[in-house]
């Protein structure tokens, strides 16, 4: 192992990606650097990097690989003594190969849950659009069926949440990520974590991590 530990996590759209990243964080003394969240700081702060991606996005297209190979290898070497957390990158072979060459990673986290798990779990969101607040049929449901709790007032389906537009969704991100997902095994750092939840898929990348990394001692176990 590395004395440095460098590590990142995949997993499909509302995976649980979010969550269990946001554990790892918790119990471990590791910069989480989310490829999403930095471009869009870039974007609001008009930096340069941020003034070019923001074309691509405008108009529904990825960014290029060779801007945000650049994008984060920069934004990687602000972190020369730090472990770390990547999370969003790398997306596709081309960026997973100009990654491998810069930085040696120490583990690849997989987070597989079925797919038909995912759909279930996306279309029965709802949101008040107004406020933002989201529920969940079965575990955060409404008081009143299609209303929100506050005010009373309809809640709605975003469109990226219908069941036909997840599974698009999906699908996209298999073809994208299963050669990224071979080049990690070939490089024996992957590591597959099965499950339907985070509470269940957790427990899993906790006993995982405690072998590469103690536990941060300021930081209780996130069960």
């Amino acid at each position: 192992m590395a004395n440095v530990f460098k590590s990142l996590i995949l997993g499909a759209p509302a995976s649980g990606k979010g969550t269990i990243s946001g554990r790892i964080i918790k119990n471990f003394n590791l910069e989480h650097i989310s490829s999403g969240d930095k471009l869009r700081q870039n974007i609001q702060n008009k930096t340069a990097i941020g003034v070019e991606a923001e074309k691509y996005i405008k108009d529904g297209k990825l960014v290029p690989d060779d801007i945000m190979i650049k994008f984060i290898t920069s934004e990687l070497k602000k972190l020369p003594n730090q472990m770390w957390l990547l999370d969003g990158f790398p997306r596709t072979i081309s960026q997973a190969e100009a990654l491998w060459k810069v930085e040696k990673l120490d583990l690849a986290i997989n987070l597989v849950v079925p797919f038909q798990v995912i759909i279930d779990r996306v279309k029965g969101r709802w949101v008040h659009l107004p406020s933002g607040r989201v529920y969940n049929e079965g575990f955060n449901s409404p008081k009143e069926k299609g209303k929100d709790d506050v005010t009373g007032e309809p809640l709605v389906q975003r469109e990226d949440d219908k069941p036909e537009v997840v599974l698009k969704r999906l699908e996209l991100y298999e073809r994208m990520t299963k050669p990224v997902i071979e080049f990690y095994k070939d490089k024996k750092i992957l590591r597959d974590f099965h499950g339907e939840t985070s509470d269940e898929i957790w427990p899993k990348v906790l006993d995982c991590l405690v072998t590469y990394l103690p536990l941060h001692i300021t930081s209780e176990k996130q069960r």
